[in-house]
């Protein structure tokens, strides 16, 4: 298991978004789907029996897709890179990720690549895809704007000391403008973008971006919560933001396998609505 895991929050097209970019990946598929219960349907809107996550996976990095309703809106601020090493592969997908999209920068040469694209897709979610010289990767990619622009380094560097298997791999400076035009760097093993932009944009971080940590121990649980929520808000439901406003969901990572049990589901989701930061023994407990 991934030891952190993108998820996307839609309204009620989680599923169909999973089948969609599954088919346009060769390396990937679709996993757990767990539907709606009692309680999980009085807080979300959501109608019992309706499908509440979707677990998938592309080029090795799991993903989940929530249903929870017209709640939170994708922006710029998350989105995911992919790099292409067959031109004619980047130009299909390209298409079929722009279609019915907003493209916001078309794809073309760039003095930073031969072939480069950024465009929303027709769910919403933000993807930049470009030509490689090396080989075909994805990864999750961050933008720092407007009050956030010039902390980029500062966010690498913090991220980095959070997580442990973690390392900057590049970083590409703006020297005049002492920020990152574009860093790759690794959390837990996974693999992270960060850039900066100048100007005025609008936008920032929605939860409808967030970023899963699996833990295996309440004293994992307990640290990422503590150190994560420094500086930044605590949510519910395992729920928070950092200093930079980016959400994260501290989550036990037996929490698929509950979700997957009818039986287990609803009890397990009584507990979790009742918490802020979620407890181990409390949801096994339940579950049982």
């Amino acid at each position: 298991m991934n030891k952190i895991n993108p998820c996307l929050w839609f309204d009620t097209q989680g599923e169909d978004a999973t089948k969609f970019y599954t088919s346009l990946f060769d390396n990937s598929k679709i996993g757990t789907i767990a539907r709606y219960g009692e309680s999980g349907s009085k807080a979300s809107g959501q109608k019992i029996g309706t499908v509440m996550t979707v677990e998938f996976e592309i080029e090795g990095q799991k993903i989940l897709a929530l249903n929870g309703g017209p709640i939170f809106k994708f922006t710029p601020a998350l989105s995911f890179f992919v790099w292409r090493k067959n031109e004619k592969d980047l130009e299909d997908l390209w298409a079929q990720l722009s279609k019915g999209g907003n493209i916001r920068m078309g794809l073309d040469k760039y003095p930073w690549s031969k072939k480069y694209g950024w465009t929303s897709d027709k769910y919403g979610v933000e993807w930049q895809v470009m030509l490689s010289d090396d080989k075909d990767s994805f990864a999750p990619a961050f933008l720092f704007v407007d009050a956030l622009f010039g902390r980029g380094e500062e966010a690498v560097k913090y991220y980095t000391s959070v997580f442990k298997n973690s390392k900057i791999e590049t970083m590409n400076r703006d020297e005049a403008n002492k920020t990152i035009m574009h860093c790759q760097f690794s959390l837990a093993g996974n693999k992270f973008v960060l850039m900066e932009g100048q100007g005025q944009h609008g936008y920032t971080f929605s939860e409808a971006f967030s970023l899963i940590v699996n833990c295996d121990t309440q004293e994992e649980i307990d640290y990422y919560w503590d150190t994560l929520c420094k500086g930044g808000s605590p949510s519910q439901c395992g729920w928070l933001k950092d200093k930079f406003g980016v959400s994260w969901q501290i989550t036990p990572s037996i929490m698929s396998s509950l979700n997957a049990d009818p039986k287990k589901s609803e009890k397990v989701m009584r507990e979790v609505m009742k918490m802020t930061k979620l407890d181990i023994k409390k949801l096994r407990q339940a579950a049982e």
